[in-house]
């Protein structure tokens, strides 16, 4: 098994009182998270500036209210930013009962009680009230994710989905996605320029 990346002198700065929280969590991951097929036999390496650090990032951008997390998997980057916002409701959305219950028991294990789990898929969950925002990593394309999303969302809300190098393409690609869902202030925001590595690339949109 390879070893896990140092925490980087970063995170403490960027996860503030919740950094106890975030070791906690990321040590579980490295343990048990490719024994779960959370990630992947490469990922261990690389795990905090990967995926906590580039997750972390997006969490000034969150509203207080109810923020949803689809496709939360490994809770990345659901958990993350329920430990960096405790003042946000995080709603996971994720229909793999193997990945519920590691979510239910990172959120038992850390005393989050900022976190509710939803087992569902996002095409079919349904919300009252709706969400005040939602974020997905690593889930699907923009013209898939766009439809998935946005109905889950109120208006005036916003989506942050968080992308790889490809996010401009994949922007280009959704523009009939985008049309129908009615969006608005479009953009691409590049998180973390000039203090990590490894920016983490966010497309936000409000739903009207």
């Amino acid at each position: 098994m390879k070893p896990t990346e140092p925490e980087p002198p970063i995170a403490t700065e960027l996860f503030g009182e919740g950094i106890d929280k975030a070791r906690a969590y990321t040590n579980e991951l490295a343990r048990r998270g490719e024994e779960l097929g959370l990630i992947g036999p490469l990922e261990r390496p690389r795990l905090w500036t990967r995926h906590i650090v580039n997750s972390v990032l997006v969490a000034p951008l969150l509203r207080p209210g109810r923020v949803g997390d689809v496709g939360s998997g490994a809770g990345l980057p659901g958990i993350v930013l329920a430990i960096a916002r405790p003042d946000v409701d995080l709603v996971l959305i994720e229909p793999m009962e193997r990945r519920v219950e590691w979510l239910e028991s990172q959120v038992a294990d850390l005393d989050l009680g900022n976190v509710e789990v939803v087992r569902a898929r996002a095409q079919e969950a349904q919300f009252s009230p709706w969400l005040d925002q939602v974020t997905a990593r690593a889930v699907s394309a923009l013209s898939k994710l766009i439809p998935m999303t946005a109905r889950l969302v109120r208006s005036g809300g916003e989506l942050l989905l968080l992308k790889g190098a490809g996010v401009e393409t994949e922007r280009e690609a959704a523009a009939k996605a985008i049309q129908k869902a009615r969006l608005s202030d479009v953009e691409v925001l590049m998180l973390g320029e000039g203090i990590v590595d490894e920016v983490t690339r966010v497309f936000r949109a409000t739903v009207d």
